[in-house]
């Protein structure tokens, strides 16, 4: 109920032509890194081998690239000065994270149910259900259908009666924050 789970990651493109595309870019960049390098040392009158000049260069492209891919994100550029890695104190409503989806898979179907007592007995009711034999089977080891006279006790008479018998009525958002303070304190 309250997980996210974590989308599948895309398929490359059909050429994978980004790949090839980059690492062409490398050898031709070391390549000409090469030829400037040893003439270079042609001018000043230094022989060196041709491997050690492209193992050098192909060495250094190396490092440059994986430094570039650990280096930290930049500051934001709008608003306050926040440190590089440090969050600004706000939350980022457009984030993708499992919070946000255990807020919309409750959110939405509680305005969906919303002034429809049958919509809630049928989606909102059993969910409730579902956490509070959680609760109790983790806090006490019992649930509602092993041992209902223990966990009756343990839910108390209101919050066994919400969940045993569909309400008339849609609760209130103040009767239903009510209910869930009553299951947060099993």
């Amino acid at each position: 109920m309250l997980t996210f789970e974590e989308e599948r990651p895309r398929p490359a493109g059909p050429t994978g032509g980004g790949r090839v595309r980059s690492v062409l870019k490398a050898l031709a960049a070391a390549g000409a890194l090469t030829a400037v390098v040893v003439t270079g040392l042609r001018a000043v009158g230094l022989q060196v081998s041709l491997w050690i000049v492209v193992a050098g260069v192909l060495a250094l492209l190396a490092v440059r690239r994986v430094t570039a891919a650990l280096t930290p994100p930049p500051p934001p550029r709008a608003g306050g000065r926040a440190p590089a890695g440090e969050e600004d104190g706000h939350y980022h409503w457009t984030a993708r994270d499992a919070l946000r989806a255990a807020v919309i898979g409750w959110e939405r179907p509680l305005d969906w149910c919303g002034g429809n007592p049958d919509r809630f007995a049928k989606v909102i009711l059993p969910r409730l259900g579902e956490l509070a034999d959680e609760r109790l089977r983790q806090r006490h080891g019992v649930t509602r259908e092993s041992d209902p006279a223990r966990a009756r006790a343990l839910l108390g008479d209101r919050l066994w009666a919400f969940l045993d018998a569909p309400p008339r009525r849609t609760p209130s958002p103040r009767e239903l924050a009510a209910i869930v303070a009553e299951l947060e304190k099993i």
